[in-house]
């Protein structure tokens, strides 16, 4: 009765078996590589490819030669390159093969309090490490720590860490990454080699997008990638993501000024200026008015505050006295929005005040 029941069970599953097997096969010759972001495919591979920041690529360099690191405090604004940076570092001292093993980086979204220090972070620390690749290339025998955005983890968290760091410093490195280095404690910066990352110049924004645009075929203006150089503020990244949503909206066609101003949610000049025409009219119920449109056209008031900023002290139709009253509110407001306050009222406070030192004279 089993030989009966085998026999053909086992017959009916060798085809069920092959049909699988050739329609798994035919599925993966089909699969198209996954679309990633540009921002991950253009992440530098190599120390080399990091942009602008020469110091610190100089001393990683000469550490990746003789296979010893300190531990590291990068800080410095957004898209500059700081993870980047010892993402390509720890690539080149393990390899592809080690690099999962060697490398534990916790982020800010991860759970990165007190308990997570004291346990996970410890018990990988304590973890020792061999000396060799499977290429054979001579390998350090640590492994690499990184805490992003750092300045976000609680002092609790940062006192904890300290004297793993000093216990674990023959088996791990650390390297904290941060944009404000006087949120991290004093104990901390004393134990890292600290290095700043500047804002990278025009220059070098302009050819890493004409780079990327190139090998992506985008159609684009040099004025289109001089202001989107400009719009992004020496934050790179943010650069190449305005660009690919430019080329999806425009689809082939050539990117322009225009486009980017809306991508990027720019606030336009004849808006600014038709809001301090209002301002200089004396009338509030027309700049309730203008208020109100810019809330409504979606318009962030964080976003007008840093343009008007530039405008007003820019201007030479302002008097010193004045420049001072207004960019002191604007300061005010900046921070009040920080806080989550309500933006048509800070927006409301921001102009009245913009009015009454336009209408003194």
């Amino acid at each position: 009765m089993q030989a009966f029941l085998k026999g053909p069970a086992s017959k009916s599953t060798k085809p069920i078996a092959a049909k699988e097997k050739s329609a798994a096969g035919s599925s993966g010759e089909g699969k198209r590589t996954k679309p990633i972001p540009w921002v991950e495919k253009y992440r530098p591979k190599n120390v080399d490819e990091v942009a602008f920041q020469d110091e610190v690529v100089a001393v990683l360099k000469k550490s990746l030669e003789g296979a010893d690191l300190p531990n590291l405090l990068f800080y410095g604004p957004p898209g500059t390159g700081k993870t980047s940076t010892i993402l390509a570092a720890a690539r080149e001292l393990f390899g592809p093969d080690l690099f999962r093993q060697r490398v534990l980086e916790l982020n800010a979204s991860d759970e990165r309090g007190i308990q997570v220090i004291r346990e996970k972070v410890k018990a990988f620390a304590q973890l020792t490490a061999s000396g060799s690749r499977s290429d054979g290339k001579m390998c350090p025998p640590f492994k690499i720590v990184i805490l992003d955005e750092a300045d976000s983890m609680t002092s609790a968290a940062q006192a904890a860490l300290r004297r793993t760091m000093e216990k674990e410093s023959k088996t791990t490195r650390f390297c904290l990454i941060c944009n404000y280095i006087s949120r991290i404690i004093e104990p901390l910066t004393s134990r890292c080699s600290k290095f700043r990352f500047k804002p990278l110049s025009d220059s070098i924004q302009q050819q890493r997008l004409l780079d990327v645009a190139e090998k992506e075929h985008v159609k684009i203006s040099n004025e289109a990638v001089s202001y989107l150089v400009k719009v992004s503020d020496g934050d790179l990244r943010k650069a190449i993501t305005f660009l690919q949503s430019a080329t999806r909206l425009m689809g082939g066609k050539e990117i322009t000024e225009k486009i980017i101003t809306e991508i990027a949610g720019v606030i336009p000049k004849e808006t600014i200026d038709e809001l301090l025409l209002g301002c200089q009219s004396g009338s509030f119920e027309k700049l309730e008015t203008l208020a109100k449109n810019l809330i409504n056209e979606g318009f962030a008031v964080a976003q007008l505050v840093n343009q008007l900023h530039d405008t007003v002290v820019e201007s030479e139709d302002y008097s010193d006295k004045q420049k001072s009253a207004i960019v002191e509110k604007l300061a005010e407001v900046d921070k009040c929005l920080a806080d989550g306050a309500d933006e048509f009222l800070q927006l409301m406070s921001l102009c009245a005040l913009v009015m009454q030192q336009l209408t003194q004279n």
